[in-house]
């Protein structure tokens, strides 16, 4: 199986479980702190979408990838979100998706506040995540998911 079939499979697992576990496991537990489980599967559905994008370009020799994946990513923005129909403003909600998750991953700490969890930076900036945003997400992972293998088959 090549690379490209492989990201694109992880994407549809990851992105069923996060679409489950947004509308079926989440209203029976209506734990808050779940939506961060969800969010980081929407955004692993994300970023295994562009590295099949990214791969599925190279095996075609359309691209040359880099060692590091910020460079990767400014070659798909340019090289190859328009061959795949990603708008623009799909790209600044994916831009923003991975800000959001580096600083959930260096977050200091993480609590819930009247319906939101609430994502506090080591300079003490917050940044907040509800069930709107994750669904806006979820949303945007689909659309990406969809455009992704109607091109790379």
């Amino acid at each position: 199986m090549e690379k490209y079939q492989e990201n694109l499979k992880n994407a549809i697992r990851t992105l069923k479980i996060a679409d489950h576990m947004l509308y079926v496991t989440y209203p029976l537990v209506n734990e808050k702190r779940l939506l961060l489980k969800i969010f980081d599967e929407i955004y692993k559905s994300i970023i295994s979408c562009i590295n099949a994008i990214l791969n599925y370009e190279t095996l075609y020799k359309r691209i040359r990838l880099y060692s590091n994946p910020r460079d990767n990513f400014n070659l798909f923005e340019t090289k190859c979100a328009k061959n795949y129909e990603i708008s623009n403003e799909q790209i600044k909600q994916i831009k923003k998706l991975i800000i959001l998750n580096k600083q959930h991953q260096e977050s200091a700490m993480e609590f819930i506040k009247k319906e939101k969890v609430v994502i506090l930076s080591d300079s003490l900036k917050t940044e907040t995540l509800d069930l709107i945003k994750v669904k806006k997400h979820l949303l945007l992972a689909k659309e990406i998911l969809l455009k992704t293998s109607m091109k790379v088959r």
